[in-house]
């Protein structure tokens, strides 16, 4: 058990890279701004923030590219909101990219090739065709499905609020079904993808790449 909660903090930690920050502050000057003095010295206040988030990672001389990513985000979804005169515009552009990441998902469903096998694959660099092996595949298959799952619910939440044009609620859900709930996703996926890959009894993926016959040890860390 000790085993699995280490492995599980150096998996989130290699997700998270402590730049979380760097999403969830923008919106909260937003929300705050926008209350105070308007929806244009909010857009001003939210992009200066993200700005600096980058400005900090060039100068510590760390990867500036989630900050750079957030603050074109704030950029775009503040000139949505400024060219409609509504504030909850803001946060268009993650509804909607949230709503693709849920059709890609579902349609990696019916393709039978999970969602899940494709992100690890590309975050980990293991070969893709171990991933699709019958008794490796069910288990990205099963998890691609509790993702879906997520993204259905946040997709439905994030649309009620924003046809309600409540901004602060926007803010504390996405806040509260952002790195929260993402955090359990992932640790839920964690463990239950490597407990099902037990149970599937399949090759490890040094195992694959090394062609070794079965029995097989099976994926032990990672997933």
């Amino acid at each position: 058990m000790k085993k699995l909660g280490v492995e599980i903090l150096e998996e989130l930690k290699s997700v998270l890279s402590g730049k979380s920050l760097d999403a969830i502050l923008p919106p909260f000057v937003y929300l705050f701004v926008n209350g105070q003095f308007g929806l244009a010295a909010a857009v001003i206040a939210a992009g200066s923030v993200a700005l600096s988030f980058g400005l900090y990672r060039r100068f510590k001389k760390q990867s500036s590219t989630y900050a750079l990513g957030g603050l074109v985000g704030v950029l775009l979804a503040g000139g949505l909101a400024l060219i409609a005169d509504n504030a909850t515009n803001y946060f268009l552009p993650g509804i909607l990219s949230n709503a693709l990441i849920l059709v890609i998902a579902v349609i990696s469903l019916i393709a039978d090739r999970p969602m899940a096998a494709y992100v690890s694959h590309l975050t980990r660099g293991w070969t893709l065709s171990w991933f699709w092996l019958k008794s490796i595949k069910p288990a990205y298959r099963e998890v691609t499905w509790l993702w879906t799952l997520f993204f259905l619910m946040r997709t439905l939440i994030q649309i009620t609020l924003y046809t309600q044009s409540d901004v602060s609620a926007l803010v504390w859900a996405n806040t509260l079904m952002g790195l929260p709930v993402t955090i359990v996703i992932l640790v839920i996926s964690y463990v239950y993808g490597i407990w099902r890959l037990r149970i599937l009894k399949g090759p490890g993926i040094d195992e694959y790449d090394q062609g070794k016959p079965a029995p097989y040890r099976g994926q032990n860390r990672g997933f």
